[in-house]
């Protein structure tokens, strides 16, 4: 199960994140220091999978943006997980053309709701790009309509 999705630029910034379960907001301060700055500092020929905490964190920088994904220590396939971020992040490109940190940062919200038309309480629903985003369109056609 997953227990967070984060968003971060290479200075080490959270641009998104969302917690699948209950976590105040200092030890979500504390775990995205701790944790960042572990991603940060792994070298591009290092795996891209870590143990942490009670977390397995699997995690893959696209040029400016790390995607990274906390789940259960136990019941985890660190490929399907790979393949998840990278489904997000063409889901996220598809939408955006080209997805950058600024469109995160501007755009958060359209960001989130793409999330979680993905990942619901902590578990994969859908990976179809077209499935994902086609809520989001409706949402902006009958934005534009009226």
């Amino acid at each position: 199960m997953i227990k967070f999705v984060l968003m971060v630029n290479k200075q080490g910034q959270t641009r998104l994140s969302q917690y699948y379960e209950y976590k105040p907001i200092s030890e979500r301060v504390a775990l995205e220091g701790e944790l960042i700055r572990r991603c940060l500092s792994r070298t591009e020929s290092q795996c891209s999978f870590v143990e942490f905490r009670q977390y397995k964190v699997i995690y893959r920088r696209y040029a400016s943006l790390y995607f990274i994904l906390g789940v259960d220590q136990d019941d985890v396939n660190e490929l399907a997980a790979l393949e998840l971020i990278h489904a997000l992040v063409e889901t996220l490109d598809k939408y955006f053309e080209n997805v950058c940190e600024l469109d995160i940062m501007f755009n958060l919200e359209k960001a989130h709701f793409i999330l979680d038309e993905m990942i619901a309480n902590g578990c994969v629903v859908d990976t179809n790009k077209s499935n994902v985003l086609a809520p989001i369109y409706l949402m902006e056609k009958a934005a534009n309509a009226s």
